[in-house]
């Protein structure tokens, strides 16, 4: 599946399928958030939530291409991501975009 951020695929005719969307929450783990804590202190990337961030864009957009395929999509163009805190320690990721049928 291809994925494109702009709102057409350059030179090709595309019949747009509708909006497809995949979306996780990822909570800290305990290890994570005491480490982090630590770290706050003296300044400098936060790794582990680095990794779940990046853990959490990838079950989403995962999530966002099934069901583009679903649809028979063979790409999906205007992807984004969104992120919001849900609670103290779990964060939403959420990726969308439009499934589009390359003619």
């Amino acid at each position: 599946m291809k994925l494109y951020n702009i709102d057409h695929i350059p030179g090709a005719e595309l019949e747009a399928l509708g909006m497809v969307r995949g979306t996780v929450v990822q909570s800290k783990n305990v290890g994570r958030d005491l480490m982090a804590s630590f770290k706050t202190l003296v300044g400098g990337e936060l790794k582990g939530y680095t990794e779940m961030l990046i853990e959490a864009r990838q079950i989403a957009t995962k999530r966002m291409v099934d069901e583009a395929e679903a649809l028979g999509a063979d790409a999906i163009i205007n992807v984004r991501y969104g992120s919001s805190s849900i609670m103290a320690g779990a964060a939403e990721v959420m990726a969308y975009g439009t499934a589009v049928k390359i003619k």
